[in-house]
Order: structure tokens, then sequence, then C-alpha cells
């Protein structure tokens, strides 16, 4: 017979410090306040969005960040000169700032999107609105969430 494997303090050491460095590993990454506004800017093109025309329906207060109900109106006449080209919606605090992209014609009709999303703690929540003319405008709400998502295990 073979005696039985003894494992060394060594061992049993290392197996746990890899263990607690996978587990580091593994978190899922965050968007960053900086994160979203290059996400921002990339959208506007540099442009500096102002508040007004934008209308966020968002509850402040969500009690389960799974699948979040938002949606999006921009005062907007969509006539072939003065239209809404397109609508983002971004979060400071998911692993991607960039929820959603929508694009408009004239042929919309109104500007208006609706869609869920997943909040992964409580965060800012942006929507911007490019118009025809090339200018940007904005609204945020801050959004508390009790039950995260977009959290692995």
């Amino acid at each position: 017979m073979s005696a039985p494997f003894r494992p060394s303090r060594r061992s049993v050491l290392s197996a746990g410090l890899g263990a607690a460095a996978w587990c580091l590993a593994v978190r899922p990454a965050a968007a960053t306040p900086q994160a979203l506004r290059e996400a921002i800017a990339a959208f506007t093109g540099g442009a500096t969005a102002r508040a007004g025309r934008v209308q966020i329906e968002i509850a402040e207060l969500v009690e389960n960040g799974n699948a979040v109900p938002v949606s999006i109106a921009v005062q907007s006449p969509m006539t072939e000169a003065d239209h809404v080209r397109r609508i983002a919606l971004f979060t400071e605090r998911n692993p991607d700032p960039g929820v959603a992209i929508f694009h408009l014609t004239p042929r919309n009709g109104r500007a208006r999107v609706a869609t869920r999303m997943r909040l992964a703690t409580s965060q800012q929540v942006v929507a911007l609105a490019q118009m025809s003319d090339g200018t940007c405008w904005q609204a945020t709400v801050d959004v508390v969430v009790t039950l995260a998502a977009c959290v692995e295990g």
C-alpha cells in the first residue's frame, strides 16, 4: 500500500493564493465616469451637448436592475429640415457605457423610442439626441438600484 497524499503547507498556500487571484481577475469590469465622457464625446463628435429638448422616462428608484424600462422623447417637428438623426442612451457604471443608439428619419413622425436595459448599480443615465443641424441635446437622471444586474455569480 502506498502512503496517503499529504499536501505540504506551501502547496496549500499557493493553491489558495491562485484561487484568490482568479476570483479577482474574473470580476466584471465597470465603466468609469471618464469612459462615459469619452463615449458621449464619440457620439457628439466633440460637440457640447446642451440641456433641454430631451426627456427620459425612467423610474428613479428601481428594485431590480435586470430589466429597467426606459423611454426617450425629443421635442422636434421631425420635418426634412429639422429632425432627430440619432438618440443614444448611456450609463455611468455598467460594464459598457453605451447602451443603445437609435437612428431616426423624418419618416418616423415622432422622435420617441423605448427599450429595457440592465443597470449594474445605482448610477446616472444619460440620453442624447443629435439633430439634423448637428446640435446635440441631453438629459440625465440619477437612478437608485436596490438589486443590481450585470454582475456575474
